[in-house]
């Protein structure tokens, strides 16, 4: 019976689903960031030799 009201309360108030792209675009964001971390950590040293002899090269 409880769970009954319960769920004609939330029927009355409407579901909002606004929480729910904000939880996923924070996932999404999150994810995002890990992964420029992660590539950063691998290619960081070889990415850094490579723009010094690009500066290097310029006149």
């Amino acid at each position: 019976m409880y769970l009954r009201r319960m769920m004609i309360k939330l029927r009355s108030i409407g579901w909002n689903d606004n929480g729910a792209s904000l939880v996923e675009y924070a996932l999404l964001i999150a994810l995002i960031s890990l992964i420029a971390v992660v590539a950063v950590r691998f290619f960081g040293s070889e990415l850094s030799t490579a723009y010094s002899d690009i500066a290097e090269s310029i006149p």
